[in-house]
C-alpha cells in the first residue's frame, strides 16, 4: 500500500511540473507576441511623432513637386503609343523579336539616320520614335490551343509524362500564336508609315519564301489528292445505288432472299458515306490552312493611322514628381535625425 502511495505522488509531482512547463511557454509566447507589438506600436508612434515634427517641411514637398509636375506635363512633348498584331508563320517567329529588337537598339542609340533607312520612313519620322517593343498575345484558350496541337505530334508514352501546368510553366512567348508589336513616339502617324518596312523585313527573308513555296506545293498536293478521292467515293457510291436497283428489279423468286448480300451493301455505303464526311472535313482543315498561311507575316491588326495618348500614372509628373520629392526630403530628414542619434550616443 505505502508502494502504491508514493506512485501516486510522484505521478502528481510530474503532472504539477509538466503544467507548470506548459504555463510558462505559454507565458514567454504571449510576453514574446506582446513585445512585438509594443514594438510595432512604438514604431508608428516614433513616425507619427517624425511627420508632426516635419509636416511643414513634407506638405511643402508635395506642394512643390505638384505645382512642378503639373507645368512639365503641361509643356512637354507628348508621346503616342500604336499597336499592331501579327501572326507570325513558317517560325519566323524570332526574326521578328531579332528584327524589333534591332529597331529598338536604334531609336535608343537616336541614330535616325540608320532607322530611317530601315523603316523606309524620314529622319525626323525616325527621331520621333522613342522605343518599339514586341510581346506575345495570348490567353488561356489559345495556350489550351496550343497544348493541344503540342500534344498530337507526341507518341503515346510521351502524352502520360506530360501536364498542362508543367506545359504553361515551360511555356515561351515565341510559341503564341499571336505578337503584339508597340510603337511610341512624339509623331501619332509614324507608326502606320513603318508598318509596310516591318512586315517586309520578314516577308522578304528568303528562307521564309521558300518554306512558304514548299507549303504552297504540299498543300495543292494534299487538295488534289482529296479531291480525287472524293471523287473515287462518289463513283463508288454511285456504283453501290445501281447494283441494288438492278437487285430491287429481279423478280422475287419465294421467299429466297439473300439478306446478307444486302446488308454488307448497306454497311459498304454507310462506310462511304463516313470517309466523304472525314475527306471534306480534311478539305476544310486544308482550306484553313491554307487562307492561314497565305502570307509569311498575317497582319491581324494594323497599326491604326494616328497613335493614342501614352497615358497612366508613371507617364504622369504631376503625380511622379510629387511622391519623388517626397521621397527625398524623408531620407535627408531621417539621415539628419540619426545623425543627431548618433551624436548624442557617442556623447553618452
Amino acid at each position: 500500500m505505502l508502494e502504491h502511495h508514493n506512485n501516486s505522488n510522484t505521478d502528481e509531482i510530474d503532472l504539477g511540473q509538466l503544467f507548470q512547463l506548459i504555463g510558462r511557454a505559454f507565458q514567454k509566447l504571449y510576453n514574446f507576441i506582446g513585445n512585438i507589438f509594443k514594438g510595432f506600436f512604438n514604431l508608428i508612434i516614433l513616425l507619427l511623432l517624425f511627420i508632426q515634427r516635419n509636416f511643414i517641411i513634407l506638405l511643402a514637398s508635395l506642394v512643390i513637386g505638384a505645382i512642378a509636375g503639373y507645368f512639365i506635363d503641361k509643356y512637354k512633348t507628348e508621346k503616342f503609343i500604336s499597336r499592331m498584331v501579327v501572326e507570325p508563320n513558317f517560325n519566323s517567329v524570332q526574326q521578328l523579336y531579332n528584327n524589333i529588337e534591332f529597331y529598338n537598339d536604334l531609336a535608343k542609340a537616336e541614330d535616325s539616320v540608320a532607322l530611317a533607312e530601315a523603316l523606309k520612313i524620314t529622319i525626323p519620322e525616325a527621331g520621333s520614335i522613342k522605343s518599339i517593343f514586341v510581346d506575345s498575345y495570348s490567353d488561356e484558350n489559345q495556350k489550351i490551343k496550343l497544348f493541344d496541337e503540342f500534344v498530337k505530334e507526341l507518341d503515346t508514352s510521351t502524352i502520360k509524362a506530360i501536364e498542362f501546368e508543367s506545359y504553361l510553366q515551360n511555356f515561351n512567348s515565341l510559341d503564341a500564336r499571336f505578337h503584339q508589336i508597340s510603337l511610341i513616339s512624339t509623331d501619332n502617324s509614324v507608326a502606320k508609315k513603318a508598318q509596310q518596312s516591318i512586315v517586309k523585313s520578314i516577308s522578304s527573308n528568303d528562307y521564309f519564301k521558300l518554306q512558304k513555296q514548299i507549303n504552297d506545293i504540299n498543300i495543292k498536293l494534299q487538295d488534289s489528292i482529296i479531291t480525287q478521292q472524293l471523287s473515287e467515293v462518289d463513283s463508288l457510291q454511285q456504283l453501290y445505288k445501281t447494283i441494288l436497283v438492278k437487285e430491287a428489279e429481279k423478280p422475287m423468286q419465294g421467299t429466297n432472299i439473300n439478306l446478307a448480300e444486302n446488308g454488307q451493301s448497306q454497311n459498304k455505303e454507310l462506310a462511304l458515306v463516313k470517309e466523304r464526311e472525314i475527306l471534306k472535313r480534311n478539305l476544310v482543315a486544308l482550306n484553313q490552312e491554307r487562307a492561314n498561311k497565305s502570307s509569311i507575316l498575317n497582319v491581324i491588326s494594323d497599326f491604326p493611322n494616328r497613335g493614342v495618348k501614352v497615358k497612366g500614372f508613371w507617364n504622369s509628373y504631376k503625380f511622379v514628381l510629387p511622391l519623388l520629392l517626397l521621397g527625398v526630403i524623408l531620407i535627408v530628414l531621417a539621415l539628419r535625425d540619426l545623425n543627431r542619434f548618433l551624436r548624442k550616443y557617442g556623447k553618452q
